[in-house]
């Protein structure tokens, strides 16, 4: 009976200590959600707080962010009458253009890493590239202006000293190639051996192996890391606003060797300095930044569902949100 009881006490200790430890993460979770809940909540709050609330520039003279010219004005100004839309199709112009350099370059450079180099070689050119990942955003931003604007001027063309939509690409695209390579290369180590084995006995060659099975076996695993670049792409701010010129009409966004300016950088520019208004509308480009990131990375998700083997439709997330509806629908008309 001893031994039985205390067999129990063990058990119900045990027992306990997991109903401890299980409602401790799911504080910390509760923390973590509400964090984010916070941070949606006061942005949407200060993003939109402009649009209806009266400034006072000069003493009886009251102004406030103008909904119509935030959305059609060519300039971005800080005095209300400021556009965004100019400043949005940059950023989104400035991203595409870097995931045209990043992506191949990671894709190969990870694929470089899993399959060809030798181990020993491939410890290091790994660590150089987590070296890569953990440079702060400012490093990259000198190097941009000391190195990336000179060689931009040189080339001939008329640039603001080298700032420029180019160099913006090209610093963009430096900063998340370590991310998409570092993602890349778990996916690609994760393929199945058996599989290359298989495909080199059928008698492919190891190029059409590396192309045809590892990359293709890892596209999921590849895309997920091309949403993190491109999430990074989109939210970078101190770099960008070192190299790209900071031009506040955006009617020249298209041009690479013009100036430009994006919402990470205008929302950045001066904000030590600004006051009022001018403080307050950069949470509106918080907004439109946090909703084009949400877009673009749900949009992304979809796609990445899309393209894995296994997908159904039945998982995919908008299915599952209509499918609420429906039973919502269901549920009225039984009452």
């Amino acid at each position: 009976m001893d031994s039985l009881e205390k067999k129990k006490n063990i058990y119900e200790r045990k027992r306990l200590l997991d109903q401890v430890v299980k409602y401790f993460f799911f504080f910390l979770a509760l923390v973590c959600a509400s964090f984010v809940i916070f941070i949606a909540v006061f942005i949407t709050y200060k993003g939109i707080y402009p649009f209806f609330h009266n400034y006072s520039l000069v003493e009886g003279n009251y102004i406030h962010q103008d909904i119509g010219k935030f959305f059609t004005n060519t300039r971005w100004l800080y005095d209300g009458t400021g556009g965004m839309f100019f400043l949005l199709l940059t950023t989104l112009y400035t991203t595409l253009l870097s995931l045209v350099i990043s992506v191949p370059t990671s894709i190969f450079t990870a694929l470089l890493l899993v399959r060809i180099v030798p181990k020993f070689l491939k410890s290091i050119l790994q660590s150089a590239v987590d070296l890569l990942a953990s440079i702060p955003s400012v490093i990259y931003g000198l190097f941009g202006t000391g190195v990336i604007c000179p060689i931009v001027a040189s080339l001939g063309v008329d640039t603001y000293g080298g700032r420029s939509i180019l160099s913006g690409v090209i610093v963009l695209a430096m900063m998340s190639i370590p991310t998409m390579t570092t993602l890349s290369m778990n996916a690609m180590e994760a393929v199945d051996q058996k599989l290359i084995q298989s495909s080199i006995a059928l008698g492919a060659s190891n190029a059409q192996t590396n192309f045809k099975i590892v990359i293709g076996t890892a596209t999921s695993g590849i895309f997920a890391g091309i949403i993190l670049g491109i999430g990074r792409a989109l939210g970078e701010a101190t770099a960008v606003q070192m190299v790209i010129g900071n031009n506040s009409l955006g009617t020249s966004f298209y041009n690479v060797f013009a100036p430009g300016n994006t919402l990470t950088s205008a929302m950045l520019a001066g904000i030590g300095e600004a006051a009022g208004i001018g403080y307050d509308t950069r949470f509106s480009l918080g907004l439109v930044l946090i909703l084009v990131i949400l877009a673009v990375s749900s949009l992304l998700s979809a796609i990445k569902e899309r393209i894995n083997p296994n997908y159904k439709k039945e998982d995919s997330f908008f299915y599952k949100i209509k499918s609420l509806f429906r039973k919502k629908e269901v549920t009225s008309d039984g009452k």
